[in-house]
């Protein structure tokens, strides 16, 4: 090591390579996120791969320090590794456009192709930044006696990178800078602290190679590049916390939210009002699945949880009236989107930013401005948490679907916070024959509620499609539906009725069915096995 320069040096390099690698795999996830989403599968790709390059490097890196024990050798190492980071996005382009094609046609072996190629891209830089600690523990020791102090010391530095390279991005870096962006600071930000080793050791064509290295950098991090995934009519694109976030006209005539991959439609939004031809129109059918006699009248307060841009709100307010809406979205950048872009602007609607369950347990602890919604004594009432004629669950999209608005003790705490008359709602994606998902969340909810009903959705040809899986209170028949249905006869819901109402039949969910609890909620298995037999064209087993 050059006498002027210390462990001091080595603690930054190390405690900086930590934070870079840490904020790579995060920065990596959103990299995906727009291609091939954000599913269990994906991450357990990621990470496991990461895992698998970084103990290769921490091999190499000490073989090499061995043969080569000079600063220089590790700065190299660390310098090719931080350049290679900056790189990522760009190299990346070409190979998750061949995944959109993958992804759109449900092509098993160019989708999985083209996420393995996306993966090996991070194959080098990883390799060569987990060189950096039993490199520097190498460079570090003076003597064996304190061999242990030293590597203890640079491997706590290490992951205290680490942590910070965990939240960074997330926190700060991805939602106001962009994924292209978060990549090329990581980068910079390890190249500086390169350059301090290159420049206090003078080492004149490494200093070079490493400003050239930050200026191409920089240059393709903050260039003008575009959208992040191009598609016709792209209005608006944003990065959030949460999601990749799309905002598509469709031809002039509505609207539509598209998140991550961009697959699955999540709100639309027609100026003109009317029905929104989705299983959103189903949900205003679900309150006439009560015990007869039951009237729109008796719809009062509802809780969406899934609100993304509105659709089902905006819907409830056009048949229902201003009656009382708790939308429950999880991400703060949807619902500003919604505001913006879908005129999600209704006055009874009171949006949250929070996660559904959360929200159905910690009532009594949000803002439910009940004055606004015409609480007499809002005082007096504020500590009790409201009791709603219907929840609606729109927050499932196949394959990412969060397991705890899945369980027995989910629908049970649903089943606490309706009234005695109330009904709870869940839009549950299939495919044309495989109905998999639809029996284990009919099952579980038959574990919870009296009475349990499925409408299809039809799905014209599609070879995907949407269930809406309603369950009751109180014990009910398919004949309290058939009496209520005259009394809805508000226009929309009357339109709704025609459609919906022959497709509503007792769930039965057959034998062996899955029950999902918080303690074993096998969502990802069922959802995964009926995705891989979806796109290797295989029948579910009858």
């Amino acid at each position: 090591m050059p006498q002027n320069t210390g462990r001091s040096y080595l603690y930054l390099l190390t405690f900086t390579a930590g934070l870079t690698t840490l904020g790579v795999e995060l920065t990596a996830s959103r990299l995906l996120d727009p291609w091939f989403g954000n599913s269990l599968i994906v991450w357990a790709s990621l990470i496991g791969l990461i895992m698998l390059y970084l103990a290769a490097g921490y091999w190499v890196g000490g073989r090499i320090a061995d043969r080569s024990p000079h600063l220089i050798t590790l700065l190299r190492l660390t310098g090719i590794g931080a350049g290679a980071v900056g790189l990522v996005p760009a190299i990346s382009g070409p190979v998750l456009k061949l995944a959109t094609a993958g992804l759109a046609d449900f092509n098993a072996g160019l989708l999985a192709g083209s996420m393995a190629g996306v993966l090996l891209l991070f194959a080098a830089p990883v390799t060569l930044l987990g060189c950096v600690s039993p490199f520097a523990i190498r460079l570090a020791l003076s003597d064996v006696q304190s061999s242990g102090v030293v590597a203890g010391r640079l491997y706590a530095l290490s992951t205290a990178g680490s942590i910070l390279g965990s939240f960074l991005p997330v926190l700060l870096l991805i939602p106001n800078l962009g994924t292209r962006r978060t990549f090329a600071l990581l980068s910079i930000l390890l190249l500086l602290v390169v350059l301090i080793g290159l420049v206090r050791g003078r080492h004149r064509w490494d200093v070079l190679l490493a400003v050239g290295a930050v200026v191409l950098v920089a240059w393709l991090g903050w260039r003008p590049a575009g959208p992040i995934k191009p598609v016709a009519g792209l209005l608006f694109e944003t990065e959030s916390a949460h999601n990749y976030i799309q905002v598509v006209d469709a031809g002039g005539v509505e609207r539509q939210l598209r998140l991550n991959e961009g697959e699955g439609i999540h709100s639309v939004y027609r100026p003109q009002g009317g029905l929104a031809d989705g299983i959103w129109d189903y949900f205003l059918l679900a309150p006439a699945f009560n015990r007869t006699p039951y009237t729109p009248d008796h719809v009062r307060r509802i809780a969406i949880i899934g609100l993304a841009a509105g659709t089902t709100a905006k819907l409830f307010t056009e048949a229902y009236g201003p009656i009382a809406i708790d939308g429950v979205e999880l991400d703060p950048a949807i619902i500003a989107v919604g505001r913006h872009w879908f005129d999600m602007n209704e006055t009874n609607l009171n949006a949250v930013a929070a996660d559904g369950r959360w929200f159905l347990r910690n009532t009594s602890l949000v803002n439910w401005e009940l004055g606004k919604f015409g609480a007499t004594d809002p005082t007096s009432q504020s500590t009790l948490p409201p009791l709603y004629d219907l929840i609606a669950i729109d927050a499932y999209r196949p394959p990412y679907i969060p397991f705890h608005l899945t369980t027995v003790e989910f629908f049970a705490l649903v089943r606490a916070r309706l009234a005695e008359d109330g009904v709870v709602a869940v839009n549950v994606g299939r495919t044309h024959t495989d109905y998999s998902l639809v029996h284990a969340i009919a099952a579980t909810m038959g574990e919870v509620f009296s009475s349990v009903y499925v409408m299809d959705e039809p799905d014209n040809g599609s070879e995907l499609g949407n269930s809406l899986v309603v369950a009751t209170r109180r014990p009910t028949g398919l004949t309290d539906l058939t009496a209520n249905l005259p009394a809805f006869d508000q226009p929309l819901l009357a339109e709704v009725a025609r459609r919906a109402a022959p497709q509503a039949q007792m769930a039965a969910p057959p034998a062996g069915t899955p029950i999902f609890t918080d303690d074993r909620a096998p969502v990802e298995q069922v959802v995964h096995a009926l995705v891989l037999r979806y796109m290797l064209g295989i029948s579910p087993a009858q």
